[in-house]
Parts: structure tokens; C-alpha cells; sequence
């Protein structure tokens, strides 16, 4: 099986180690994190076409014999580079390569800025996303959308709680959430109207930022008091730094949990995508890439659109 280079810890700062999280090198990484991160066979190695799927591509994609996807690569463990700097590994980089095998095409990664892939994707500039991108209403107004992972959304503070924070207990208090993400638009909204302002205490004020990396600094240096943001990538960040980071609850308001690959609405790449996709969930190494990135509890089965 092919190999992927290992990731590394290339720079200091609190956001590098979060972004390439428990690297080799990393004195403070935790020996399972360290192995699993560690992990990181090319999972599409040997993966055979599916006939059915490759039926239904668009002869233009055939002609071309290639895919491209946008994924904004900066989010562990669903969607980071390797030591090489150009290398994409994590949940969602083994969800596309998969695709693409039973496809029958080659892979093109395209490292887009989040809040700018939807446009991207209706403007053409590529052909697809896998990037832990949730279904909303302003999402299915212009992209089809086809399940793959169960994911979620949870709320960090800094190690040890000092501010004695919960879930429902946020009102005035300056929670990051990130720029164009479910968090910013739905989320946190819902978790401040539903907790706070319906019952007359202030309104949670939402921090916008670049990245997670961002807030997971200003959250160390006290600057914010909290984090809004992607289960899996805060129980990681928990995971490889327990003395900076930890969970504090789930947030069960706003839109559902399952994350989907995004194409353009009425694309005619989507009825192959959605038949790879199924495909793919119904692999050995569809769960075993959920079990590499500790994911395992987010897997799904059926490969639904929209």
C-alpha cells in the first residue's frame, strides 16, 4: 500500500500544534494520537472502479479523467497537509480519494478558503467538496448535497473550566466561531436565542475569526472565553493538548449533524457522485478511515441527497 508522508511540526505557536496536531515530534502528543496521526497510508490504494457508478459519469469526465475538490485543508483530523506541505490526509482527503477510485478518475485537490467554496462550486471552479460541510437551507438552494458522515457540533473552554462555563450558560460571554461555517450562521444564533435572550439575559457575543487555529490561540491567551466549532476538530485539539483545551458540552440546537458532499445544484456529475459515495460507505475502508482519525462513531450508511 502506498504510503503519504507523515505529518510534522514545521513552526511554533499554539495554532501550528493544533493544525498539525500530534506530530512525531510533538514532546506533549499522546502515544495513541501520536500513532494514529502517524497512520497515513494512501486508504485508496487498490480500490477498484464501481461499473455502476462509472455509468452514470458524464462522458466530459471520462474525456478528462480527472475530479477536482475543494477542501479547505486546515482542520484536523477531517482535513490537513502532510510533512510535504501539499499532501491533504484526514477523513475527508480518504472520502474523496475513495470516490475518485471507484470513479475511475484521477484527483485533483484544490485548498479553498471555506467560506468561499459554495461560490466556488457554482461558479465552476471545481467539481466537488468534501469538507465537513453540514446541510442548510442556503446550502441546498444551490449545492446537491449527499450524506457521508455523522459529525457534530460542541463548545470548548480553556483547560480546566475556570469560568465554570456550560453550554447553557453562555449569555454575554465571547464564544469564536468560524468565518461561513454552520456555527456562525445557525448555531450559535439558536443556541443564543434558545438559552439566552428568550429568557431575557444577553445575547451570546459571537466572535467571528479566519480559522479555528485563530481561536484556539485567542482561546490560550484569554482573549475569547470559549469555542463553537466541529466536534471532531475540538476533541482533537483536547485530545493533543488536555493542559489548553476542553470540551464542554454538545450543542444539540440548529441544523442536523450529518455532513455531505457538495456538488452543484443539478449537476450531471451528481447521480455518479451519489452512486460512488454509497459505494465508498459500504467499503472496509470507509470504517477504517473513520477508525484512523477517531471517527468511528460518525459513520453512516446510506449516501443520501439533499
Amino acid at each position: 500500500m502506498k504510503t503519504i508522508n507523515k505529518v510534522q511540526t514545521a513552526a511554533a505557536g499554539l495554532a501550528v500544534i493544533f493544525a498539525l496536531s500530534a506530530c512525531g515530534g510533538a514532546a506533549t502528543s499522546a502515544p495513541e494520537s501520536e500513532s494514529k496521526t502517524n497512520n497515513t497510508t494512501d486508504i485508496s490504494e487498490g480500490i477498484q472502479p464501481d461499473a455502476a457508478a462509472v455509468a452514470l459519469l458524464p462522458q466530459s469526465f471520462k474525456d478528462k479523467g480527472e475530479l477536482s475538490v475543494a477542501m479547505d485543508l486546515h482542520y484536523p483530523p477531517t482535513t490537513f497537509l502532510a510533512e510535504d506541505n501539499t499532501t491533504a490526509i484526514g477523513l475527508n482527503p480518504d472520502i474523496a480519494r475513495l470516490i475518485a477510485k471507484k470513479l475511475d478518475l484521477k484527483l485533483k485537490f484544490v485548498d479553498t478558503k471555506f467560506d468561499t467554496i459554495v461560490p466556488g462550486l457554482d461558479g465552476g471552479r471545481f467539481d466537488f467538496t468534501a469538507t465537513t460541510m453540514s446541510k442548510t437551507e442556503e446550502r441546498l438552494k444551490v449545492l446537491d448535497m449527499i450524506d457521508y458522515f455523522q459529525a457534530g457540533t460542541s463548545v470548548a473552554a480553556a483547560a480546566g473550566n475556570p469560568l465554570n462555563l456550560t453550554v447553557e450558560t453562555l449569555c454575554g460571554k465571547n464564544i469564536a466561531v468560524t468565518q461561513g461555517s454552520t456555527g456562525q450562521l445557525k448555531r450559535l444564533p439558536a443556541l443564543s436565542e434558545q438559552t439566552c435572550t428568550s429568557k431575557g439575559q444577553p445575547a451570546i457575543n459571537g466572535v467571528t475569526l479566519p480559522n479555528v487555529q485563530d481561536a484556539l490561540t485567542q482561546l490560550h491567551s484569554k482573549r475569547i472565553d470559549g469555542i463553537l466549532y466541529d466536534t471532531t476538530a475540538l476533541g482533537w485539539a483536547q485530545k493533543q493538548q488536555p493542559d489548553s483545551f476542553t470540551l464542554i458540552g454538545r450543542v444539540n440546537v440548529g441544523n442536523s449533524d450529518v455532513t455531505a458532499v457538495g456538488v452543484k445544484k443539478g449537476s450531471p456529475l451528481t447521480p455518479a457522485l451519489q452512486a460512488a459515495l454509497q459505494s465508498v460507505l459500504e467499503t472496509p475502508e470507509y470504517k477504517k478511515s473513520l477508525e484512523t482519525w477517531g471517527l468511528e462513531s460518525g459513520a453512516i450508511t446510506d449516501a443520501k441527497l439533499n
